[in-house]
């Protein structure tokens, strides 16, 4: 199983960003995927989760600024974010969980918000 997030960047502050997350070798229809972020020296943290599109958990700092949805036809999930801060800069890391416990990551991707 390999996850492969794409869209990242540098974005000044009040600006989107949409990450990307393509999931190759296991269907994912069904099975809960999500965005996580560490910054630097600080522990990695859920920033929203998404089983199916009546069933999604948001981080209270990204509530109303960010969107979690998926697309299970191309086993990817999106991250949609608008008005970002600087203190959602961070390495965002997407995540994919399956029956039995198994767990994936992708490598992460940088967003650094910044004038």
């Amino acid at each position: 199983v390999q996850l492969v997030e794409s869209g990242g960047g540098l974005v000044q502050p009040g600006g989107s960003l949409r990450l990307s997350c393509a999931g190759f070798g296991a269907t994912f229809r069904g099975n809960p995927m999500g965005w996580y972020r560490q910054a630097p020296g600080k522990q990695r943290e859920v920033v929203a989760r998404i089983i199916k599109s009546s069933s999604r958990y948001y981080a209270e700092s990204v509530k109303g600024r960010f969107t979690i949805s998926r697309d299970d036809a191309k086993n990817t999930v999106y991250l949609q974010m608008n008005s970002l801060k600087p203190e959602d800069t961070a390495v965002y890391y997407c995540h994919v969980e399956f029956l039995g416990g198994r767990n994936y990551w992708g490598q992460g991707i940088q967003v650094t918000v910044s004038q």
